[in-house]
């Protein structure tokens, strides 16, 4: 039976256990969950003022909750956040980096709180995302910048950058992501931890969605471990009813998968950019010749082959997507609201890719929805002679704070334009395509996998000479989580990268 205790874990002792031994130590009776909780919070109310990760504190329903946990579970008694962007926690605010839902309160919980909690994880907070998930930093009007702590002037990357801020500073071994053009990559990646998006339709999005993006979008969490990232997948995955795509159950569980070997594996890998004004940096380069070395020298065959697919499946068909999106996100909130959205509800690029998407046309949507299956199928093919393709995460190393948002005279032009009128005009002119190239080039290397459903997964195996870390990205075939859970232990046993954290 659980007992009272006032001793508190030191975050020395805390830190060195991923959420799989924490549970381990909560059913030995070494610690308690409020002991955990505890030593949480004191470590999110020394750092969180220096990196904005938490947006919502939660503690006094964090203490409720490690009060009443389930008698058992595998993840029973671990300090857990979640990501404040689309999944549904009854009672508690889900803003969605938006001022317009400031008042919103969930009702219920999404099927996958309600699967968090019957692991026994203990909430204690909401993290930092940009405004609706929409941009790959987390710099928000509502919340401010959520700040990389192994360079504080830097971006952790987005949009789940408050959670991957939680997870390596150590708040928290593991936290909510989403991912639906790199989000759960990209601030793996920014931030020295493991990301791994799942396959389309491995994570429900129910009940309040069947999917987000025309099926882009998929949920899991971000870890230091790549035994936590399996094992929370076993906790959250599975069907819900009315879910609009299905997908085989794994043949066993993702947790025994990552003490199996990989096998020999065929392994493709490229470095081209796919936006030729965003070239691939140097250092992202070096970090995937440096693992296709490390995967030889490991007995995989690899082999250098030219990007598969061009930059319109991008730049076009994708872009077009955000946009309809994110005229359906105004529209929804125009819901909740009870009146039509107005321009100080939400941030000026917001408003205006809605505005944007106000100039295309519905067949214009379904044409370049048609296009992806191009691309499904050109990645499908390649899946036929390599296990997996290896790129960047990211074609540069994570940005300084600030690096994409607008300069004074965008700013300016965007509120003229709109002003006028005549912002949806802008759709078939230059600009449009050089605001495409631009905000779409810094994801170009992880969109694709989430166009095709394909899943993909960033290892944090390099680090810059300025001390920022670089991941890697590996992509299988849909449906196979399993070879990219082998792989990455295998890569973690080779090249850990636990221990590597940021001083803060």
């Amino acid at each position: 039976m659980q007992t009272d205790r006032t001793k508190t874990l030191t975050f020395d002792e805390y830190v060195k256990h991923d959420a799989t031994a924490l549970a381990e130590l909560v059913r030995k009776g070494d610690v308690t969950p409020t002991e955990l909780l505890e030593t949480a919070i004191n470590r999110a109310e020394s750092v969180n003022p220096k990196v904005n990760s938490i947006v919502t504190p939660l503690y006094d329903k964090g203490r409720d909750m490690a009060a009443h946990l389930p008698t058992d579970g595998p993840f029973r008694g671990v300090p857990f956040l979640l990501k404040d962007l689309e999944l549904e926690w009854a009672g508690t605010p889900l803003k969605s980096g938006c001022r317009g839902y400031q008042n919103y309160v969930s009702s219920v919980d999404s099927e996958v709180v309600k699967r968090l909690k019957s692991a026994g994880v203990v909430l204690f907070g909401k993290t930092n995302t940009p405004e609706f998930g929409l941009t790959p930093y987390t710099e928000s009007q509502l919340y401010g910048p959520a700040r990389n702590p192994w360079k504080s002037t830097h971006s952790p990357g987005g949009s789940s950058g408050g959670s991957a801020v939680a997870v390596a500073t150590g708040i928290v071994p593991a936290a909510t992501a989403t991912d639906g053009g790199g989000s759960i990559r990209i601030p793996a990646a920014c931030c020295g931890l493991f990301g791994l998006k799942p396959s389309r339709g491995r994570v429900t999005l129910g009940p309040q969605y069947g999917e987000l993006w025309n099926g882009a979008v998929a949920g899991h969490v971000l870890t230091r471990s790549v035994r936590d990232s399996a094992g929370f997948l076993d906790v959250i995955s599975g069907p819900l009813a009315g879910d609009p795509y299905g997908i085989a159950l794994p043949e066993r569980p993702f947790a025994e998968e990552v003490r199996r070997e990989p096998g020999k594996l065929r392994i493709a890998f490229s470095t081209q950019a796919l936006i030729a004004s965003q070239p691939t940096d140097p250092e992202c380069i070096k970090a995937v010749q440096e693992t296709a070395r490390l995967l030889g020298q490991l007995g995989h065959t690899v082999e250098e082959i030219p990007l598969p697919y061009e930059k319109t499946i991008v730049t076009e068909a994708f872009f077009l997507n955000v946009l309809s999106e994110t005229a359906g996100v105004l529209r929804e909130l125009g819901t909740y609201l009870g009146r039509p959205v107005r321009r100080d509800d939400v941030e000026l690029n917001t408003w205006a890719q809605a505005r944007l998407a106000d100039g295309f046309s519905a067949a214009d949507v379904a044409y370049q929805k048609r296009r992806w299956n191009g691309l499904n199928r050109t990645m499908g093919k390649l899946h036929e002679t390599y296990d997996l393709f290896l790129t960047p995460t990211l074609p540069r190393p994570p940005i300084a704070i600030g690096t994409f948002q607008n300069s004074a005279s965008e700013q300016r032009l965007l509120k003229l334009v709109d002003s006028l009128g005549g912002l949806k005009f802008l759709n078939g002119s230059k600009t449009v395509t050089d605001l495409a190239e631009r905000s779409l080039g810094y994801i170009s290397f992880t969109v694709i996998t989430n166009m095709t459903g394909q899943p993909a997964m960033s290892v944090p195996l390099h680090w810059s000479p300025d001390g920022l870390p670089i991941g890697v990205m590996f992509a299988a075939k849909l449906g196979d989580e399993a070879i990219l859970f082998r792989l990455a232990s295998q890569l973690e046993q080779e090249r850990p990268w636990f221990d590597k954290r940021p001083i803060i």
